[in-house]
Formats: structure tokens, sequence, C-alpha cells
């Protein structure tokens, strides 16, 4: 059993099951650079269909790599919990990210039985000002 301390799941086998669980997963564009026990950080490779007018990356792509963020973080410090889903999330857009890979950076605040709440910064890669800012809650089945 894993210790409420230990990461449940490794970014290998949180990508085989994104892969077994969600079938459009390596069309996503999304990477785990890093999946730990409350947090995890990961890439979005840019692509020219996330554009949006004016040349900047749009809002619900943003939104996506947030939820992604949160979703793999719980899973990585409760194990295979794929019906875990999003109660709630709110997203700040704080500049317009430029055309480049986008970075997100998650870390559990609260990680109880049935509920996590989490904080997520969005960055364009190379980047220190972040372009993003989003908190959400995901349900925990038992």
């Amino acid at each position: 059993m894993t210790r409420m301390t230990e990461r449940a799941m490794s970014p290998d086998e949180i990508v085989a099951l994104m892969r077994a669980d969600f079938p459009s997963w390596d069309q996503s564009g999304v990477k785990i650079e890093e999946a730990e026990y409350r947090a995890c950080r990961l890439r979005l490779s840019y692509h020219d269909r996330f554009l949006r007018a004016g040349g900047t990356i749009s809002g619900p792509v943003m939104f996506m790599l947030a939820d992604t963020a949160l979703f793999v973080a719980v899973i990585a410090s409760v194990g295979p919990k794929s019906l875990s889903v999003t109660t709630n999330m709110s997203i700040n857009f704080f500049r317009k990210p430029a055309p480049k890979d986008l970075i997100a950076e998650c870390r559990l605040l609260k990680l109880g039985k049935r509920l996590a709440v989490g904080d997520i910064t969005l960055f364009s890669d190379e980047e220190t000002e972040p372009v993003a800012h989003a908190t959400g809650t995901y349900s925990i089945p038992a």
C-alpha cells in the first residue's frame, strides 16, 4: 500500500493509463515532464491549431492544459482512479502566451479521501512570467 507521502504512479504509468482510458491522449500534444506526490509539470507542444485570432494560444487550450495538470497530480498521488472528475475550475488569463510550448506547474493544496484542490500556473516555454493561473477541485471516487 502506498503511504500518503509517496507518489502512487510514475509518469510512465500515468501515460499508459491515459492511453488506455483517453484514446486521443497521444494527439493532445501533452507530455508529462514530472509527476510526484501532490505535484506535476506538464508541457503542451506548440501547434498552430492552438492559435486564435491575434496569433495567441486560445483560452480553451490553456484551460485543457490546466485541467489535465490537475488530473495528473491527483492520480500521481492517489493511484489509477480514472473516474476522478473536475467539480470546479476557475482560470485567470494574465497575458497573451507566445506561440510556443506551454508549461503547466500544478501543486495540490488539499488532498483528501474524496476531494483534491489544486493550484496551476501556466507559462510560455522559457519565460518566467505566468500567462494564466487556475484553481480547481477534483472529486475522487471511492
